[in-house]
Protein backbone atom coordinates (compact mmCIF):
# COMPACT_ATOMS: atom_id res chain seq x y z
CA UNK A 1 0.00 0.00 0.00
CA UNK A 2 1.25 3.47 -0.78
CA UNK A 3 0.99 4.55 2.80
CA UNK A 4 0.01 8.15 3.33
CA UNK A 5 -1.13 7.77 6.91
CA UNK A 6 -0.29 10.59 9.21
CA UNK A 7 1.51 10.17 12.51
CA UNK A 8 -0.22 11.93 15.39
CA UNK A 9 2.57 13.76 17.19
CA UNK A 10 1.67 16.14 19.97
CA UNK A 11 4.19 18.82 20.78
CA UNK A 12 5.98 19.94 23.91
CA UNK A 13 5.79 23.01 26.03
CA UNK A 14 9.32 22.67 27.33
CA UNK A 15 12.49 22.54 25.28
CA UNK A 16 14.68 19.49 25.83
CA UNK A 17 18.08 18.46 24.60
CA UNK A 18 18.35 15.11 22.82
CA UNK A 19 21.00 12.67 23.98
CA UNK A 20 19.98 9.59 22.03
CA UNK A 21 21.06 6.24 23.37
CA UNK A 22 23.80 4.51 21.40
CA UNK A 23 25.63 5.89 18.41
CA UNK A 24 24.22 5.42 14.95
CA UNK A 25 24.31 6.82 11.46
CA UNK A 26 24.79 10.56 11.60
CA UNK A 27 21.93 11.77 9.44
CA UNK A 28 23.09 15.39 9.44
CA UNK A 29 21.30 18.41 10.82
CA UNK A 30 22.22 21.09 8.33
CA UNK A 31 19.31 20.09 6.10
CA UNK A 32 20.85 21.78 3.17
CA UNK A 33 22.89 24.77 4.10
CA UNK A 34 21.86 28.10 5.51
CA UNK A 35 23.59 29.67 8.48
CA UNK A 36 26.09 27.71 10.53
CA UNK A 37 23.98 27.36 13.66
CA UNK A 38 24.21 25.03 16.62
CA UNK A 39 21.16 22.80 16.13
CA UNK A 40 20.38 19.43 17.64
CA UNK A 41 21.93 16.62 15.65
CA UNK A 42 20.02 13.41 16.11
CA UNK A 43 22.03 10.24 16.56
CA UNK A 44 19.77 7.51 15.25
CA UNK A 45 20.35 3.85 16.01
CA UNK A 46 18.35 1.06 14.34
CA UNK A 47 18.83 -1.46 17.15
CA UNK A 48 19.31 -1.81 20.88
CA UNK A 49 22.05 -3.95 22.43
CA UNK A 50 21.57 -7.68 22.02
CA UNK A 51 19.53 -9.45 24.72
CA UNK A 52 21.23 -12.11 26.85
CA UNK A 53 18.56 -13.70 29.02
CA UNK A 54 15.05 -15.12 28.91
CA UNK A 55 11.98 -13.30 30.21
CA UNK A 56 8.70 -14.87 31.26
CA UNK A 57 6.27 -12.02 30.51
CA UNK A 58 6.61 -8.53 29.08
CA UNK A 59 3.80 -5.98 29.45
CA UNK A 60 3.71 -3.70 26.41
CA UNK A 61 1.68 -0.57 25.76
CA UNK A 62 -0.11 0.54 22.63
CA UNK A 63 -1.80 3.93 22.35
CA UNK A 64 -5.02 2.34 21.02
CA UNK A 65 -6.71 -1.03 20.98
CA UNK A 66 -6.35 -2.71 17.57
CA UNK A 67 -9.45 -2.32 15.44
CA UNK A 68 -8.71 -5.63 13.74
CA UNK A 69 -5.93 -8.18 13.46
CA UNK A 70 -6.74 -8.70 9.79
CA UNK A 71 -4.39 -6.22 8.17
CA UNK A 72 -6.09 -6.67 4.81
CA UNK A 73 -9.19 -4.96 6.14
CA UNK A 74 -7.70 -2.60 8.73
CA UNK A 75 -4.07 -1.57 8.51
CA UNK A 76 -3.72 0.38 11.75
CA UNK A 77 -0.38 0.65 13.53
CA UNK A 78 -1.69 -0.88 16.78
CA UNK A 79 -2.73 -4.09 15.08
CA UNK A 80 0.45 -4.17 13.05
CA UNK A 81 2.65 -3.74 16.17
CA UNK A 82 1.06 -6.89 17.60
CA UNK A 83 0.69 -8.98 14.47
CA UNK A 84 4.18 -8.47 13.06
CA UNK A 85 5.36 -10.87 15.78
CA UNK A 86 2.73 -13.46 14.85
CA UNK A 87 2.59 -13.40 11.05
CA UNK A 88 5.47 -13.59 8.60
CA UNK A 89 6.07 -12.05 5.21
CA UNK A 90 7.69 -13.26 2.01
CA UNK A 91 10.40 -10.62 2.43
CA UNK A 92 11.53 -8.97 5.65
CA UNK A 93 12.32 -5.37 6.51
CA UNK A 94 15.34 -5.48 8.80
CA UNK A 95 15.98 -3.08 11.71
CA UNK A 96 18.35 -1.07 9.48
CA UNK A 97 15.40 -0.68 7.05
CA UNK A 98 17.01 -2.87 4.39
CA UNK A 99 14.90 -5.62 2.80
CA UNK A 100 15.83 -9.26 2.33
CA UNK A 101 14.03 -12.47 1.25
CA UNK A 102 12.54 -14.35 4.18
CA UNK A 103 9.81 -16.92 3.46
CA UNK A 104 11.35 -16.68 0.01
CA UNK A 105 14.75 -18.37 -0.27
CA UNK A 106 15.54 -17.42 -3.85
CA UNK A 107 14.44 -14.65 -6.17
CA UNK A 108 14.67 -15.08 -9.91
CA UNK A 109 14.17 -12.50 -12.66
CA UNK A 110 14.26 -14.15 -16.08
CA UNK A 111 13.30 -10.75 -17.51
CA UNK A 112 12.36 -7.32 -16.18
CA UNK A 113 8.64 -8.15 -16.08
CA UNK A 114 8.83 -11.54 -14.36
CA UNK A 115 9.58 -12.39 -10.73
CA UNK A 116 10.03 -16.04 -9.71
CA UNK A 117 9.86 -16.75 -5.98
CA UNK A 118 11.24 -20.00 -4.58
CA UNK A 119 9.64 -20.60 -1.18
CA UNK A 120 11.37 -21.68 1.99
CA UNK A 121 10.90 -25.35 2.88
CA UNK A 122 10.12 -26.52 6.41
CA UNK A 123 7.87 -23.61 7.41
CA UNK A 124 4.78 -24.60 9.36
CA UNK A 125 1.77 -22.64 10.56
CA UNK A 126 0.85 -22.56 14.24
CA UNK A 127 -1.67 -25.38 13.78
CA UNK A 128 1.17 -27.60 12.56
CA UNK A 129 0.24 -27.64 8.89
CA UNK A 130 3.03 -26.87 6.37
CA UNK A 131 3.15 -23.62 4.44
CA UNK A 132 2.50 -24.44 0.77
CA UNK A 133 2.70 -22.57 -2.49
CA UNK A 134 -1.11 -22.70 -2.55
CA UNK A 135 -1.23 -20.80 0.77
CA UNK A 136 1.17 -18.17 -0.60
CA UNK A 137 -0.77 -17.74 -3.84
CA UNK A 138 -4.04 -17.50 -1.91
CA UNK A 139 -2.55 -14.83 0.38
CA UNK A 140 -1.21 -12.75 -2.50
CA UNK A 141 -4.52 -12.89 -4.32
CA UNK A 142 -6.37 -11.93 -1.15
CA UNK A 143 -4.13 -8.90 -0.64
CA UNK A 144 -4.71 -7.89 -4.26
CA UNK A 145 -8.53 -7.86 -4.06
CA UNK A 146 -9.88 -4.37 -4.84
CA UNK A 147 -11.41 -3.80 -1.40
CA UNK A 148 -8.28 -4.76 0.52
CA UNK A 149 -5.75 -2.36 2.07
CA UNK A 150 -2.88 -3.46 -0.16
CA UNK A 151 -4.70 -3.65 -3.48
CA UNK A 152 -2.95 -0.65 -5.05
CA UNK A 153 0.43 -2.33 -4.57
CA UNK A 154 -0.61 -4.91 -7.16
CA UNK A 155 -1.55 -2.38 -9.85
CA UNK A 156 1.35 -3.42 -12.10
CA UNK A 157 0.73 -7.16 -11.64
CA UNK A 158 -0.67 -8.96 -14.68
CA UNK A 159 -0.80 -12.51 -13.30
CA UNK A 160 0.24 -14.57 -10.26
CA UNK A 161 0.54 -18.33 -10.68
CA UNK A 162 1.89 -21.42 -8.97
CA UNK A 163 4.62 -22.77 -11.25
CA UNK A 164 6.07 -25.48 -9.03
CA UNK A 165 5.63 -27.25 -5.68
CA UNK A 166 7.49 -24.42 -3.98
CA UNK A 167 7.42 -21.75 -6.66
CA UNK A 168 5.27 -18.69 -7.43
CA UNK A 169 5.69 -16.68 -10.62
CA UNK A 170 4.49 -13.09 -10.84
CA UNK A 171 4.15 -11.42 -14.24
CA UNK A 172 4.02 -7.63 -14.48
CA UNK A 173 2.49 -5.26 -17.01
CA UNK A 174 5.62 -3.14 -16.62
CA UNK A 175 8.80 -3.46 -14.53
CA UNK A 176 8.18 -2.83 -10.83
CA UNK A 177 11.31 -2.28 -8.76
CA UNK A 178 9.39 -1.76 -5.53
CA UNK A 179 7.37 -4.95 -5.53
CA UNK A 180 9.80 -6.98 -3.43
CA UNK A 181 9.83 -4.10 -0.91
CA UNK A 182 6.03 -4.28 -0.93
CA UNK A 183 6.33 -7.97 -0.05
CA UNK A 184 8.22 -6.97 3.10
CA UNK A 185 5.08 -5.08 4.12
CA UNK A 186 1.50 -6.19 4.53
CA UNK A 187 1.22 -7.25 0.88
CA UNK A 188 3.67 -10.06 1.68
CA UNK A 189 1.85 -11.57 4.67
CA UNK A 190 1.33 -15.33 4.28
CA UNK A 191 -1.79 -16.91 5.75
CA UNK A 192 -3.02 -20.45 6.22
CA UNK A 193 -5.77 -20.53 3.62
CA UNK A 194 -7.87 -23.15 5.38
CA UNK A 195 -8.01 -21.21 8.66
CA UNK A 196 -8.79 -17.85 7.03
CA UNK A 197 -11.63 -19.33 4.99
CA UNK A 198 -12.97 -21.19 8.02
CA UNK A 199 -13.09 -17.95 10.07
CA UNK A 200 -14.72 -16.02 7.23
CA UNK A 201 -15.77 -12.51 8.17
CA UNK A 202 -14.74 -13.17 11.78
CA UNK A 203 -11.06 -13.49 10.86
CA UNK A 204 -9.01 -10.98 12.83
CA UNK A 205 -11.67 -10.31 15.49
CA UNK A 206 -11.59 -11.01 19.25
CA UNK A 207 -12.03 -14.71 20.01
CA UNK A 208 -10.38 -15.85 16.80
CA UNK A 209 -6.94 -17.40 16.52
CA UNK A 210 -4.30 -16.50 13.96
CA UNK A 211 -3.47 -18.19 10.68
CA UNK A 212 0.25 -17.54 10.66
CA UNK A 213 3.74 -19.01 11.04
CA UNK A 214 5.65 -16.48 13.15
CA UNK A 215 7.66 -16.77 16.39
CA UNK A 216 4.56 -15.97 18.47
CA UNK A 217 0.99 -17.14 18.26
CA UNK A 218 -2.12 -15.20 19.24
CA UNK A 219 -3.40 -16.72 22.48
CA UNK A 220 -5.95 -14.17 23.63
CA UNK A 221 -7.80 -10.97 22.83
CA UNK A 222 -10.08 -9.65 25.55
CA UNK A 223 -11.84 -6.75 23.91
CA UNK A 224 -11.34 -3.57 25.91
CA UNK A 225 -8.62 -5.14 28.06
CA UNK A 226 -5.65 -6.86 26.41
CA UNK A 227 -4.14 -8.87 23.58
CA UNK A 228 -1.74 -11.71 24.43
CA UNK A 229 0.83 -13.42 22.24
CA UNK A 230 2.83 -16.43 23.40
CA UNK A 231 5.98 -18.06 22.08
CA UNK A 232 4.95 -20.56 19.40
CA UNK A 233 6.00 -24.00 20.71
CA UNK A 234 6.88 -25.47 17.34
CA UNK A 235 8.20 -22.38 15.55
CA UNK A 236 10.37 -23.33 12.59
CA UNK A 237 12.94 -20.56 13.22
CA UNK A 238 14.95 -19.15 16.12
CA UNK A 239 13.30 -19.38 19.54
CA UNK A 240 12.48 -15.97 21.12
CA UNK A 241 13.88 -15.14 24.56
CA UNK A 242 10.60 -13.68 25.81
CA UNK A 243 7.87 -16.25 26.42
CA UNK A 244 4.79 -14.00 26.48
CA UNK A 245 3.88 -10.42 25.59
CA UNK A 246 0.70 -8.87 26.95
CA UNK A 247 -0.47 -5.75 25.14
CA UNK A 248 -2.66 -3.15 26.79
CA UNK A 249 -3.43 0.38 25.66
CA UNK A 250 -3.19 3.78 27.24
CA UNK A 251 -2.44 7.31 26.12
CA UNK A 252 -0.98 10.49 27.54
CA UNK A 253 -0.69 10.55 31.34
CA UNK A 254 -1.99 6.99 31.78
CA UNK A 255 0.73 5.67 29.49
CA UNK A 256 3.38 7.73 31.26
CA UNK A 257 2.23 6.55 34.68
CA UNK A 258 2.22 2.88 33.64
CA UNK A 259 5.79 3.07 32.39
CA UNK A 260 7.03 5.18 35.30
CA UNK A 261 5.59 2.84 37.93
CA UNK A 262 6.75 -0.32 36.19
CA UNK A 263 3.22 -1.54 35.41
CA UNK A 264 4.32 -1.59 31.78
CA UNK A 265 7.72 -2.56 30.40
CA UNK A 266 7.85 -0.65 27.15
CA UNK A 267 6.20 1.10 24.22
CA UNK A 268 6.93 2.49 20.78
CA UNK A 269 5.85 6.02 21.58
CA UNK A 270 3.71 7.85 19.02
CA UNK A 271 3.49 11.08 20.99
CA UNK A 272 6.40 13.44 21.53
CA UNK A 273 4.68 14.50 24.77
CA UNK A 274 5.10 10.94 26.02
CA UNK A 275 8.79 10.91 25.15
CA UNK A 276 9.34 14.23 26.91
CA UNK A 277 7.51 13.19 30.05
CA UNK A 278 9.58 10.01 30.34
CA UNK A 279 13.01 11.48 29.73
CA UNK A 280 15.39 10.78 32.57
CA UNK A 281 12.92 8.62 34.49
CA UNK A 282 14.65 6.01 36.65
CA UNK A 283 14.32 2.47 35.36
CA UNK A 284 13.70 3.42 31.73
CA UNK A 285 15.84 3.68 28.60
CA UNK A 286 14.98 5.66 25.47
CA UNK A 287 16.23 4.89 21.97
CA UNK A 288 15.72 6.86 18.77
CA UNK A 289 15.76 5.13 15.40
CA UNK A 290 15.39 5.80 11.68
CA UNK A 291 11.91 6.53 10.40
CA UNK A 292 10.37 7.69 7.14
CA UNK A 293 8.19 10.27 8.95
CA UNK A 294 8.51 13.98 8.23
CA UNK A 295 6.69 17.11 9.40
CA UNK A 296 5.91 19.07 6.26
CA UNK A 297 3.87 21.93 4.84
CA UNK A 298 1.54 20.92 2.01
CA UNK A 299 0.18 23.77 -0.16
CA UNK A 300 -3.47 23.34 -1.15
CA UNK A 301 -5.68 24.04 -4.15
CA UNK A 302 -6.85 27.38 -2.66
CA UNK A 303 -3.85 29.02 -4.26
CA UNK A 304 -2.21 31.23 -1.68
CA UNK A 305 1.06 29.41 -2.37
CA UNK A 306 0.42 28.75 -6.05
CA UNK A 307 3.51 30.67 -7.15
CA UNK A 308 6.66 28.50 -6.80
CA UNK A 309 8.68 31.63 -5.96
CA UNK A 310 6.49 32.26 -2.92
CA UNK A 311 6.93 28.64 -1.82
CA UNK A 312 10.70 28.93 -2.18
CA UNK A 313 10.65 32.16 -0.19
CA UNK A 314 8.65 30.57 2.63
CA UNK A 315 11.01 27.58 2.75
CA UNK A 316 14.00 29.91 3.09
CA UNK A 317 12.38 31.94 5.87
CA UNK A 318 11.06 29.21 8.19
CA UNK A 319 13.07 28.68 11.38
CA UNK A 320 13.26 24.87 11.44
CA UNK A 321 15.70 24.77 14.35
CA UNK A 322 13.37 26.94 16.41
CA UNK A 323 10.45 24.65 15.64
CA UNK A 324 12.50 21.59 16.58
CA UNK A 325 13.49 23.11 19.93
CA UNK A 326 10.33 24.89 21.07
CA UNK A 327 7.71 22.71 19.40
CA UNK A 328 9.28 19.28 19.73
CA UNK A 329 11.88 19.64 22.43
CA UNK A 330 14.80 18.93 20.11
CA UNK A 331 13.37 15.47 19.35
CA UNK A 332 12.91 16.18 15.64
CA UNK A 333 15.57 17.25 13.18
CA UNK A 334 15.46 20.09 10.61
CA UNK A 335 15.09 18.38 7.26
CA UNK A 336 15.12 19.26 3.57
CA UNK A 337 13.28 16.37 1.92
CA UNK A 338 9.70 15.07 2.34
CA UNK A 339 10.75 11.64 3.61
CA UNK A 340 12.93 10.59 6.54
CA UNK A 341 16.24 8.76 6.50
CA UNK A 342 14.47 5.50 7.30
CA UNK A 343 13.55 5.40 3.61
CA UNK A 344 17.22 4.94 2.74
CA UNK A 345 16.99 1.15 2.62
CA UNK A 346 19.79 1.06 0.04
CA UNK A 347 22.54 3.44 -1.15
CA UNK A 348 22.39 5.34 2.15
CA UNK A 349 25.52 7.38 1.46
CA UNK A 350 24.12 8.56 -1.87
CA UNK A 351 20.87 9.77 -0.31
CA UNK A 352 22.60 11.37 2.68
CA UNK A 353 24.93 13.32 0.41
CA UNK A 354 22.04 14.45 -1.80
CA UNK A 355 20.06 15.63 1.26
CA UNK A 356 22.94 17.82 2.37
CA UNK A 357 23.27 19.46 -1.05
CA UNK A 358 19.79 20.99 -0.94
CA UNK A 359 20.15 24.70 -0.19
CA UNK A 360 16.67 26.16 0.27
CA UNK A 361 15.67 24.52 3.55
CA UNK A 362 18.08 26.02 6.09
CA UNK A 363 17.92 24.82 9.67
CA UNK A 364 17.83 28.48 10.70
CA UNK A 365 17.53 31.24 8.09
CA UNK A 366 20.46 33.61 7.74
CA UNK A 367 20.23 37.28 6.81
CA UNK A 368 21.17 36.26 3.26
CA UNK A 369 18.33 33.70 3.21
CA UNK A 370 15.80 36.36 4.23
CA UNK A 371 17.13 38.81 1.63
CA UNK A 372 16.83 36.16 -1.08
CA UNK A 373 13.32 35.25 0.10
CA UNK A 374 12.17 38.89 -0.04
CA UNK A 375 13.54 39.18 -3.55
CA UNK A 376 11.60 36.08 -4.60
CA UNK A 377 8.40 37.61 -3.23
CA UNK A 378 9.04 40.88 -5.05
CA UNK A 379 9.62 39.03 -8.32
CA UNK A 380 6.67 36.66 -7.94
CA UNK A 381 4.15 36.96 -10.73
CA UNK A 382 1.29 35.83 -8.53
CA UNK A 383 1.96 37.17 -5.03
CA UNK A 384 -1.11 36.75 -2.77
CA UNK A 385 -3.05 39.91 -1.95
CA UNK A 386 -4.77 38.34 1.06
CA UNK A 387 -3.53 36.51 4.16
CA UNK A 388 -2.22 32.99 3.58
CA UNK A 389 -4.35 30.66 5.72
CA UNK A 390 -2.42 27.99 7.63
CA UNK A 391 -4.46 24.92 8.62
CA UNK A 392 -3.65 23.00 11.78
CA UNK A 393 -5.20 21.37 14.84
CA UNK A 394 -4.77 22.17 18.52
CA UNK A 395 -1.71 20.04 19.24
CA UNK A 396 1.19 22.06 20.58
CA UNK A 397 3.75 20.93 18.02
CA UNK A 398 1.63 21.75 14.99
CA UNK A 399 0.62 25.08 16.52
CA UNK A 400 4.29 25.95 16.96
CA UNK A 401 4.87 25.15 13.27
CA UNK A 402 1.85 27.25 12.26
CA UNK A 403 3.09 30.21 14.28
CA UNK A 404 6.58 29.81 12.80
CA UNK A 405 5.07 29.84 9.30
CA UNK A 406 3.10 32.99 10.09
CA UNK A 407 6.27 34.63 11.44
CA UNK A 408 8.22 33.59 8.33
CA UNK A 409 5.55 35.08 6.07
CA UNK A 410 5.70 38.33 8.02
CA UNK A 411 9.50 38.47 7.66
CA UNK A 412 9.21 38.35 3.87
CA UNK A 413 6.40 40.87 3.54
CA UNK A 414 3.36 38.57 3.47
CA UNK A 415 0.47 38.05 5.84
CA UNK A 416 -0.53 34.77 7.45
CA UNK A 417 -3.57 33.66 9.39
CA UNK A 418 -3.90 30.42 11.38
CA UNK A 419 -7.04 28.31 11.19
CA UNK A 420 -7.18 25.82 14.07
CA UNK A 421 -9.72 23.00 13.89
CA UNK A 422 -10.58 19.97 16.08
CA UNK A 423 -8.63 16.76 15.53
CA UNK A 424 -11.45 15.00 13.64
CA UNK A 425 -11.85 17.93 11.27
CA UNK A 426 -8.08 18.17 10.85
CA UNK A 427 -7.98 14.55 9.65
CA UNK A 428 -10.49 15.40 6.92
CA UNK A 429 -8.04 17.89 5.38
CA UNK A 430 -5.98 14.99 4.01
CA UNK A 431 -8.63 13.15 2.05
CA UNK A 432 -11.39 15.67 1.36
CA UNK A 433 -10.67 18.51 -1.06
CA UNK A 434 -13.71 20.46 0.08
CA UNK A 435 -12.55 20.29 3.72
CA UNK A 436 -9.38 22.21 2.87
CA UNK A 437 -11.11 24.74 0.60
CA UNK A 438 -10.49 27.54 3.13
CA UNK A 439 -6.79 26.91 3.82
CA UNK A 440 -3.71 27.62 1.70
CA UNK A 441 -1.26 25.31 3.41
CA UNK A 442 -1.59 22.38 5.81
CA UNK A 443 0.77 21.64 8.70
CA UNK A 444 1.10 17.91 8.04
CA UNK A 445 2.71 14.66 9.17
CA UNK A 446 3.56 12.10 6.50
CA UNK A 447 5.25 8.72 6.33
CA UNK A 448 5.60 5.85 3.90
CA UNK A 449 5.82 2.12 4.54
CA UNK A 450 8.51 1.40 1.93
CA UNK A 451 12.21 1.79 2.61
CA UNK A 452 12.68 3.60 -0.71
CA UNK A 453 12.33 7.38 -1.17
CA UNK A 454 10.53 6.95 -4.49
CA UNK A 455 7.55 5.89 -2.37
CA UNK A 456 6.90 9.55 -1.50
CA UNK A 457 7.85 11.27 -4.74
CA UNK A 458 5.06 9.65 -6.74
CA UNK A 459 2.72 11.91 -4.73
CA UNK A 460 3.80 14.77 -7.02
CA UNK A 461 3.12 13.17 -10.40
CA UNK A 462 0.50 14.88 -12.54
CA UNK A 463 -3.00 14.03 -11.40
CA UNK A 464 -2.00 12.41 -8.07
CA UNK A 465 -4.68 12.89 -5.42
CA UNK A 466 -1.90 14.04 -3.06
CA UNK A 467 -0.58 16.65 -5.51
CA UNK A 468 -2.85 19.39 -4.18
CA UNK A 469 -0.92 22.29 -5.66
CA UNK A 470 -1.37 20.92 -9.18
CA UNK A 471 2.33 20.63 -9.97
CA UNK A 472 2.81 19.30 -13.50
CA UNK A 473 6.00 18.27 -15.26
CA UNK A 474 6.17 15.69 -18.02
CA UNK A 475 9.89 15.20 -17.32
CA UNK A 476 9.18 14.62 -13.63
CA UNK A 477 6.44 12.10 -14.42
CA UNK A 478 8.66 10.20 -16.84
CA UNK A 479 11.53 10.06 -14.35
CA UNK A 480 9.30 8.79 -11.52
CA UNK A 481 7.97 6.05 -13.80
CA UNK A 482 11.50 5.17 -14.90
CA UNK A 483 12.75 4.95 -11.30
CA UNK A 484 9.85 2.72 -10.32
CA UNK A 485 10.85 0.31 -13.07
CA UNK A 486 14.63 0.36 -12.51
CA UNK A 487 15.64 -2.86 -10.78
CA UNK A 488 19.30 -1.93 -10.22
CA UNK A 489 19.61 -0.13 -6.87
CA UNK A 490 22.53 2.09 -7.88
CA UNK A 491 20.80 3.25 -11.05
CA UNK A 492 17.49 3.78 -9.26
CA UNK A 493 19.21 5.82 -6.53
CA UNK A 494 20.66 8.17 -9.14
CA UNK A 495 17.21 8.65 -10.66
CA UNK A 496 15.62 9.22 -7.24
CA UNK A 497 18.22 11.84 -6.34
CA UNK A 498 17.36 13.77 -9.51
CA UNK A 499 13.64 13.41 -8.79
CA UNK A 500 14.31 14.72 -5.29
CA UNK A 501 16.12 17.71 -6.81
CA UNK A 502 13.16 18.51 -9.07
CA UNK A 503 10.66 18.11 -6.23
CA UNK A 504 12.70 20.37 -3.96
CA UNK A 505 13.20 23.01 -6.64
CA UNK A 506 9.44 23.18 -7.24
CA UNK A 507 8.65 23.08 -3.50
CA UNK A 508 5.66 20.84 -4.12
CA UNK A 509 5.79 20.28 -0.36
CA UNK A 510 7.93 22.27 2.10
CA UNK A 511 9.66 19.87 4.53
CA UNK A 512 10.24 21.02 8.09
CA UNK A 513 11.72 18.19 10.19
CA UNK A 514 12.13 14.43 10.27
CA UNK A 515 10.66 12.52 13.21
CA UNK A 516 12.51 9.50 14.59
CA UNK A 517 10.90 6.36 15.92
CA UNK A 518 11.11 6.31 19.72
CA UNK A 519 11.38 3.18 21.84
CA UNK A 520 10.89 3.55 25.61
CA UNK A 521 11.78 0.38 27.48
CA UNK A 522 12.60 -0.95 30.95
CA UNK A 523 16.31 -0.69 31.67
CA UNK A 524 16.29 -4.42 32.41
CA UNK A 525 15.24 -5.25 28.84
CA UNK A 526 16.94 -4.86 25.47
CA UNK A 527 17.20 -6.35 21.98
CA UNK A 528 14.18 -4.81 20.25
CA UNK A 529 14.79 -2.66 17.16
CA UNK A 530 14.55 1.11 17.60
CA UNK A 531 13.70 1.88 13.97
CA UNK A 532 10.37 2.12 12.18
CA UNK A 533 10.95 -1.50 11.11
CA UNK A 534 9.13 -2.55 14.28
CA UNK A 535 5.89 -2.21 12.29
CA UNK A 536 6.99 -4.98 9.90
CA UNK A 537 9.70 -6.93 11.72
CA UNK A 538 9.15 -9.43 14.63
CA UNK A 539 10.60 -7.08 17.21
CA UNK A 540 9.44 -9.11 20.25
CA UNK A 541 11.45 -12.09 19.01
CA UNK A 542 14.64 -10.07 19.70
CA UNK A 543 13.45 -8.81 23.07
CA UNK A 544 14.93 -10.21 26.27
CA UNK A 545 16.82 -9.49 29.46
CA UNK A 546 20.06 -7.51 29.43
CA UNK A 547 21.73 -10.16 31.55
CA UNK A 548 21.75 -13.91 30.98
Amino acid sequence: MKLTSRIAAAGLTAALTLTAACGGADTGASAGGGANVDVTKLKLTPTTPKARGEVSTVNWLLEDEPESLDLDTQGGSAGRTVLTNVCERLYQMRPDMSVRPFLVVKEGRPDTKTLVLTLRDGVSFHDGSPMTADDVLYSLRRHAQPDMEQSDEFRHVAKMTKTGPREITISFKQPDALFTKVLAGDAGLVYNRELVEKAGDEFGTPGQGDACSGPYELTGWKSGDSVTITRAPHYWGRKPLTNKVVFRWAADSALVNALTTGAADGTYADSINTVAALRGKAGLDEYFGPSTAVLTLIPTERGGLADPGIRRALSLAVDRAGIAKSGYGGLVEPWATPVGSGSWGYEKDVFAAAQNKLTEAPAQPSAQDITKAKRLVENAGNAPDRPIVIGTDGTQGRLVIANAVRAALSRIGLQGRIKTVPAAEYGEFYGDKSARADIDVLVADWYISKSDPIGVYDNAVSGSSDNWIGFRSADYDREVEAAGGTLDDKKRARLVVDIQRRFSAAKVWIPIAQQPTTLVISDKLTGAPASMAYLYYPWAADLGAKKG
